[in-house]
């Protein structure tokens, strides 16, 4: 299981990369792999409000639909418009080229709310 060092990661499985006042969101190896084949991915708008803790996108596999979550609060500057025609990009790449969302944070406090890396992992056992 990939999980990189230098990301925050939430208990509903989306890593968080860091970069200033903006992060980088998709989902983590863990979540791509129990999702199965990812065949469509609704992703928000550029512009539109996130809140940490709510559901911004959602992500449909062979085996189901689920929600991603927003890491933080703020607002989408940009998405992976690859994805539309390649959504297995998640499944092959999920921490670089298969990023879902960058957003520019409201509060960076809310960034000390996630987890390690390290925690992150020890979660995946329960």
């Amino acid at each position: 299981m990939n999980i990189p060092l230098e990301l925050k990661y939430t208990k509903t499985h989306e890593w968080v990369r860091i970069g200033g006042e903006s992060v980088t969101v998709g989902i983590t190896d863990y979540a791509q792999s129990e999702l199965g084949d990812i065949v469509y991915i609704d992703l928000p708008t550029v512009g539109q409000s996130v809140a940490m803790g709510v559901p911004m996108a959602s992500i449909e596999s062979v085996k189901t639909v689920s929600e991603v979550y927003a890491p933080v609060s703020g607002e989408v500057m940009d998405t992976n418009k690859n994805l539309a025609a390649k959504s297995e990009t998640v499944n092959n790449d999920p921490y670089d080229d298969g990023w879902l969302v960058k957003i520019k944070m409201l509060n960076s406090n809310e960034l000390d709310l996630l987890m390690t890396a390290d925690h992150y992992e020890a979660t995946l056992g329960d």
